[in-house]
């Protein structure tokens, strides 16, 4: 696992977490691509601090870049610059340019090939006769069991829907799912 932090960064954090909820979980390329054409302020810092986090893997760790991805990226409050904004009536109101700390960490994919390697290392040595006996018999077992699944597959029960049957209950469903998302943005006010 290999981390990397950028500290008092002048974004707020809610800003910041706009990017990078984009890039949570994805490889290291995809990640760059996103960040490299999302036009938010936020992205610029976001692509430098992921950049020193594939260059302490590849040099510290030793790692293969085409093999990391974000396991984790998080987004913190930083300390808030306080200043002052003139009012009405000699009033002054307050202020907050709020910073951010972000800390990202990298994972490596464990790859399939090195699995299936080790299954075949596994098996024991079996003479020639006793082999091709064997590998009859796993074959047919091999067919029997592919038959099995796709018997399975076509029995199975589809999942419950989470609306009713009727059109108007499904209209509801939706209607109530776009709403919640659009709202869910990024809104200033609470409603």
């Amino acid at each position: 696992m290999i981390t990397a932090k950028l500290r008092h960064l002048r974004i707020s954090p809610r800003k910041v977490r706009l990017a990078t909820n984009l890039i949570k979980g994805l490889t290291v390329k995809e990640a760059e691509k996103q960040l490299k054409f999302l036009t938010k302020k936020s992205a610029q810092p976001i692509l430098k601090l992921l950049n020193s986090a594939i260059a302490n893997a590849e040099n510290n760790a030793k790692l293969i870049k085409e093999n990391l991805y974000i396991s984790n990226i998080t987004v913190d409050v930083g300390p808030s610059l306080k200043r002052w904004r003139p009012r009405a009536m000699g009033r002054a109101f307050q202020i907050l340019k709020r910073t951010s700390h972000i800390t990202i960490t990298l994972d490596q994919k464990e790859t399939l090939v090195s699995k299936k390697d080790k299954k075949e290392k596994t098996e024991p040595v079996i003479k020639k006769q006793e082999k091709d006996k064997n590998l009859v018999i796993k074959e047919q077992t091999i067919e029997k069991a592919k038959k099995e699944k796709t018997i399975s597959k076509k029995r199975s029960i589809p999942p419950k829907k989470p609306y009713g049957t009727t059109t108007q209950s499904k209209k509801r469903f939706f209607s109530r799912q776009t709403l919640s998302n659009a709202k869910k943005l990024f809104r200033r006010k609470s409603i």
